[in-house]
């Protein structure tokens, strides 16, 4: 049979635009839908405008500590509206990046909402076409629990296009999306609380990594409530809120702000019509390569509910599109050692075990930490600290995992993720020569183990 597209791809985010542009320069018939925005999540609710807004919030302290340096400076005035209208002018200049990238690389861009009518085929504005391989990519969508109140509360998603900056504001997760809004309303000047209803926030992460940033957000004066869990949201008279928790205490604010997890965007899109298969958590079930229980179904990014990372989805997107259209050049995501940050004040980096995950897998572990006062703070007040941590297998003298809370962690872990995925041991960093004075040095001059 002849087809319309050698491959449709419904949904123009990181992992479907990626995969559209390469299938599409292996010389495959490319078509893309998409009914929101070009770039998907990252690009337009999510990493990019998000990390705009980390480094807006960041000035304040840069301001305060710029007088040990010798500056006097009059008193700061911050315009959310300003950060707001810039922010929406360089996500409009990205939303166009990404259609030249596409029609530049012969793709066919359909706007709207596509459905899947059969295996083969999709709907799209009264549309149909026919294609041999369809990719879902449709990312994720922010959920807010059912309760009384829940239309109150705002996600992610309305939090970057909000008219003003709330004077109080409630931010409900323990993930890191959670923890860096708190950071940046925090940051910014609103009184900002962080609700959790576990013992402790970014559960998965390190536990040393957990308890530091949580020493360090108290010491910035933010007001982290764990074992805390919201039972109703009421909006008063004078337009502000009043939040019921579980354990009847009352806290008033002005905005509640839910970041308590994602759920495939699956609405409206007719896998009904063929034989794709959710899996418990309701996201698309697929093989090793990516394909659906439909074999003409493939599926990649936060839809699969894998690894929930723009580079990942990236990653899988290239593997599919060699897969089908460039075979000999071909090779599986490896999804062991990816990278990572939190965008906290101060920042996370991460690559590799836990000390816990570690443990857990059998290893013999050796622990090397070090905490110190960065260097920049020396002529200031803050008394922020950096906390660096290796996890090494203490049989084999290989480095399991490197873990960095502290400014510019995710710039440091990113160079050192190529060492540990090249299978790097801790006589490599220590015969590493150091660059002098920074913070990162300190990764290849920690000699002694502090548990084992």
């Amino acid at each position: 049979m002849a087809y319309d597209f050698d491959l449709y791809v419904i949904g123009a985010g990181s992992g479907g635009v990626r995969s559209a542009r390469f299938a599409a320069g292996f010389g495959a018939k490319v078509a893309v839908a998409e009914s929101r925005y070009l770039g998907g999540t990252c690009v337009n609710v999510g990493c990019v405008p998000k990390k705009l807004l980390v480094y807006g919030a960041h000035f304040a302290e840069d301001f305060e500590q710029s007088a040990g340096f010798g500056w006097t400076l009059g008193e700061a005035d911050f315009d959310w509206a300003t950060l707001i209208a810039n922010k929406d002018l360089e996500i409009n200049r990205l939303n166009g990046i990404y259609r030249n990238l596409l029609v530049n690389s012969g793709v066919t861009l359909h706007e709207g909402h596509a459905k899947l009518i059969d295996p083969h085929q999709v709907e799209i504005n009264g549309q149909r076409y026919t294609a041999k391989h369809i990719l879902i990519a449709t990312g994720g969508w922010p959920q807010i629990p059912d309760i009384p109140g829940r239309e109150h509360a705002i996600s992610s998603n309305e939090a970057f296009f909000l008219k003003e900056l709330p004077k109080r504001i409630l931010v409900v997760g323990g993930g890191y999306i959670a923890v860096e809004f708190a950071g940046i309303f925090h940051g910014l000047g609103a009184d900002t609380k962080l609700l959790y209803r576990g013992e402790l926030f970014l559960r998965g992460f390190d536990g040393a990594v957990r308890k530091h940033l949580q020493e360090e957000l108290t010491k910035r004066g933010l007001d982290l409530q764990f074992n805390a869990d919201i039972e109703r949201i009421e909006k008063q008279a004078d337009g502000s809120l009043k939040v019921t928790l579980k354990d009847g205490r009352e806290l008033a604010t002005d905005c509640v702000f839910y970041a308590t997890g994602r759920r495939p965007m699956l609405d409206n899109l007719g896998l009904e019509n063929t034989g794709v298969k959710l899996d418990k958590r309701g996201f698309i079930e697929v093989d090793e390569q990516y394909q659906s229980a439909e074999p003409s179904i493939l599926a990649i990014g936060d839809v699969i509910g894998r690894v929930q990372l723009t580079p990942v989805a990236l990653a899988e997107g290239m593997a599919v599109a060699r897969r089908l259209f460039k075979p000999e050049q071909y090779r599986p995501v490896d999804y062991n050692m990816i990278p990572t940050a939190v965008f906290s004040l101060p920042n996370i980096g991460t690559v590799g075990l836990t000390e816990e995950q570690a443990r857990e897998a059998g290893h013999k572990v050796q622990i090397f930490e070090s905490r110190f006062r960065p260097m920049k703070l020396t002529l200031t007040e803050c008394q922020e600290r950096t906390l660096m941590k290796l996890v090494v297998d203490a049989d084999t003298d290989k480095v399991l995992g490197c873990h960095m809370v502290g400014p510019d962690a995710g710039e440091i872990v990113q160079g050192l993720a190529i060492a540990l995925k090249a299978g790097a041991t801790k006589r490599d960093f220590d015969e590493t020569i150091g660059v002098h004075p920074t913070a990162a040095e300190e990764f290849v001059t920690m000699r002694t183990p502090v548990a084992g």
